[in-house]
Formats: C-alpha cells, sequence, structure tokens
C-alpha cells in the first residue's frame, strides 16, 4: 500500500512539475494583439503587458516610528446621531 501512495505521488509531483514551462507570450491564432493606447507610438510587448506598474505595486514605506505622539485633535471625528434620518 505504501508504494502505490509514494508511486502515485511521485507521479503527480511529476505532472505537476511540468506545468511550469516558462515560455514567451504569443497571442492565439486568429485574435489580435493589443490595441495601441491612444498617445503611444507602438503597442506594448507582452513583457510590458505584465510588469506591473509603480502605482500598481508600490515601493514599501519602512520609517520605524521612533517615538511615541499624541495624537492631534480631529475635528472631522464627530458621534454618530442619536436619529439618523
Amino acid at each position: 500500500m505504501k508504494t502505490r501512495t509514494l508511486a502515485g505521488l511521485s507521479l503527480i509531483a511529476l505532472a505537476l512539475a511540468g506545468c511550469g514551462g516558462r515560455q514567451p507570450l504569443k497571442p492565439v491564432t486568429g485574435q489580435n494583439v493589443a490595441a495601441v493606447p491612444v498617445g503611444a507610438a507602438t503597442a506594448p510587448t507582452s513583457t510590458e503587458l505584465m510588469t506591473p506598474s509603480i502605482q500598481a505595486r508600490p515601493q514599501r514605506n519602512v520609517e520605524l516610528l521612533t517615538q511615541s505622539r499624541q495624537r492631534a485633535d480631529d475635528p472631522f471625528d464627530l458621534p454618530p446621531e442619536k436619529r439618523p434620518q
């Protein structure tokens, strides 16, 4: 029973290992490539389309708080109304 399970798991692992092929992206036959954005001279390549922009992946702010600070008064922090309208 153990050898069967081990053989089955190894076959599954082998099949999953073959799924991770890295090939350049190509459009499916019969489909057009991405449209040229307004204001751009050429259409973006597949690598450019897959790379996230700075807005999509902002840099991490690692500034540590070194001293405690008293929270300032917030004029917009109001209690809820007693009877909502």
